[in-house]
């Protein structure tokens, strides 16, 4: 099926490249190839301007100095790190991870704890509390202690799209001098971020979750108020203030950069027009197909991501409503595009409460400012024949 007759409601996996961001990083793939450590010739020297301009953008888009930005291949390899470099600078130290973190952070911690760093996994709230997925703060002050080297707190889940309490969580983590990593890869575009207001001291973003390119992201590295120091993980080079070492993704990082740019201009109007979208999804699919349920927290403004819509369907097998719908030219998920080739239940679901087979009924639908109403409605109607299909009615 044509890449255009697509209704794509996977926008939590990747987003579709924005024509402009191509238009701007197309002179970076031919004409303009210079490597941007080579100062020797105007090919060099353009090449690290460009890279200048985009960590500019970057950092307006998040509330930083460009000096805080530290280009990476994307959020996995920010998580690491952050997670990592930090760890490594307190043998020992404690960890504290929530429970439906990514697994990019889920997967580090656990590394680190083979290598001996203690580590606690929070629990969060379950599916009939009135935030389910939520962290427990007072749960949170009795794990962190001046142990803890570092807490790892996702701003917007990825599966259950839940906007957790940062400002809240930074107060806990700042009281016993930890550093506090807050993945923010779905955030730029759907939320307001500004690290100030976080508090962070790390944060990870990925360009392709705001229609920039696949294979570039950045860390957010706290230079303001306190300095946060980091020991490198990559080797050889000494790019990136000797942080990330390696030839820098000129085309990338200028994609990254104007990614950033477009999406932060829309906020807040894009965000109230795409969750009206997703309201509208769900409202159609509740009137049509008795007894969905919606996973995760209220489809409120601040406690959900805007483009974010989990759902249980009743009586029917998650992966085999999906290649219905991928049948019918609707893109879905049933979880995180990262544990795809491991169909385990999602581990953020069994989190708050889901059965393995409540979790296996449910699927993911992911918004974005190029979502359009038209597609919405199509999209209603090929999810509801999808399902009066497979269950008979």
């Amino acid at each position: 099926m044509p890449a255009d007759s697509w209704i794509y409601l996977d926008n939590h996996a990747t987003t579709r490249l924005d024509p402009l961001v191509l238009e701007a990083m197309l002179p970076w793939l031919t004409n303009h190839y210079g490597n941007a450590g080579s100062g020797t010739h105007d090919l060099g020297l353009e090449a690290r301007a460009a890279v200048e301009t985009a960590r500019h953008q970057v950092a307006a888009a998040v509330g930083a100095t460009p000096r805080e930005i530290v280009f990476t291949s994307g959020a996995t390899e920010s998580v690491n790190l952050a997670l990592l470099g930090a760890a490594s600078r307190r043998p020992g130290g404690r960890l504290v991870v929530v429970a439906t973190e990514h697994a990019a952070v889920l997967d580090t911690a656990d590394q680190l704890e083979r290598q001996g760093w203690p580590l606690t996994r929070l629990p969060v709230a379950g599916r009939d509390s009135d935030c389910p997925g939520l962290i427990d703060l007072d749960r949170l002050a009795n794990e962190v202690d001046d142990q803890t080297v570092v807490v790892s707190v996702m701003l917007a889940n990825n599966e259950i799209g839940l906007i957790q309490p940062l400002a809240d969580v930074a107060a806990i983590v700042r009281r016993h001098g930890a550093l506090l990593h807050v993945d923010c890869a779905q955030a730029i575009g759907n939320l307001a971020v500004d690290v100030d207001s976080l508090d962070a001291d790390l944060a990870s973003f990925s360009a392709h979750k705001c229609h920039g390119p696949k294979g570039v992201g950045a860390l957010y590295v706290r230079r303001r108020q306190r300095l946060v120091r980091l020991d490198p993980q990559t080797f050889g080079g000494g790019q990136e203030r000797g942080l990330r070492s390696g030839t820098l993704n000129v085309p990338g990082i200028v994609g990254m950069g104007r990614a950033c740019e477009l999406a932060t201009a829309g906020v807040p109007n894009t965000p109230i027009a795409v969750a009206a979208l997703r309201d509208r999804l769900w409202q159609r699919l509740a009137e049509q197909v008795p007894g969905l349920r919606l996973n995760g927290p209220p489809l409120t403004p601040g406690q959900r991501l805007p483009n974010n819509l989990h759902i249980e369907f009743p009586g029917i097998d998650g992966g085999t409503l999906l290649a219905e719908l991928s049948r019918a030219g609707v893109a879905a998920s049933a979880g995180s595009a990262c544990s795809s080739e491991h169909p385990r239940p999602s581990h953020v679901l069994l989190a708050i409460g889901l059965s393995e087979e409540e979790a296996r009924r449910s699927l993911r639908f992911g918004l974005s400012r190029l979502t359009t109403e038209a597609e919405i409605d199509r999209a209603a109607e090929a999810i509801t024949g999808a399902f009066n299909r497979l269950s008979g009615s």
